[in-house]
């Protein structure tokens, strides 16, 4: 069991203390944002303090971290958080649901978000800061890099790679074998039948690139 603090106090950071408060071992101790966020002294009836000092107050020799952000700025937000935190000492924990199908959790990095009904396929392996929202279907023998964020009901086909920075929204399909390039945007219900460039967006089925407009200038 781990002693955790959680950065956030927003929606994501409200669910992360509730899927870890009752669907793992861990214990939530504390919840850090930035100081020019920080309002209040508690939230959640648990201490709330500024990240700048938080090693001080929680040394990360008694206590890990989890950074569960959304996705916005295409996961640089979130990267920039899970690193800041790592230059401070600290180890992070994952969570995965209780209630999501992988036989092999050591396959997961560290700073992931996993929730119910997600399938994890053999042979496939996730790396850091990764959020995978419910109900996806992750399929075997494949590769997420870091920083990437599945929203919900997606499917990544067999045999796929997914660079770092990707999106991927709701009710998107990935064929096999497919490569994601690095930063890649998604839409909804987007169905991707060939390799994607890099830090570009795509909807539609079959899915187009969206001309003339970056990923991180739309998220």
């Amino acid at each position: 069991m781990a002693k955790v603090i959680i950065f956030g106090i927003l929606d994501t950071a409200e669910l992360a203390h509730y899927y870890l408060d009752n669907d793992s071992e861990h214990e939530v101790v504390a919840f850090t944002v930035n100081r020019e966020y920080l309002k209040e002294e508690s939230f959640r009836g648990l201490p709330l303090v500024a990240f700048e000092d938080v090693e001080t107050l929680f040394p990360p020799q008694e206590y890990s971290f989890f950074a569960p952000l959304t996705a916005r700025n295409m996961n640089r937000n979130r990267e920039k958080i899970y690193l800041e935190a790592k230059a401070k000492g600290y180890a992070f924990i994952s969570y995965i649901s209780s209630h999501a199908t992988i036989l092999d959790r050591s396959v997961v990095g560290e700073n992931c978000f996993i929730l119910e009904d997600n399938t994890i396929q053999p042979f496939t392996t996730i790396g850091n800061n990764v959020v995978l929202w419910s109900g996806n279907h992750i399929g075997h023998h494949g590769t997420i890099q870091d920083h990437v964020f599945f929203t919900s009901h997606v499917v990544m086909s067999g045999h796929c790679t997914i660079e770092s920075y990707s999106f991927f929204g709701v009710n998107s399909t990935i064929r096999d074998y497919s490569h994601i390039a690095q930063g890649t945007l998604v839409g909804m219900a987007a169905a991707i039948m060939k390799n994607t460039d890099e830090w570009s967006i795509y909807v539609g089925n079959p899915a187009k690139k969206v001309p003339g407009k970056k990923s991180f200038e739309a998220y």
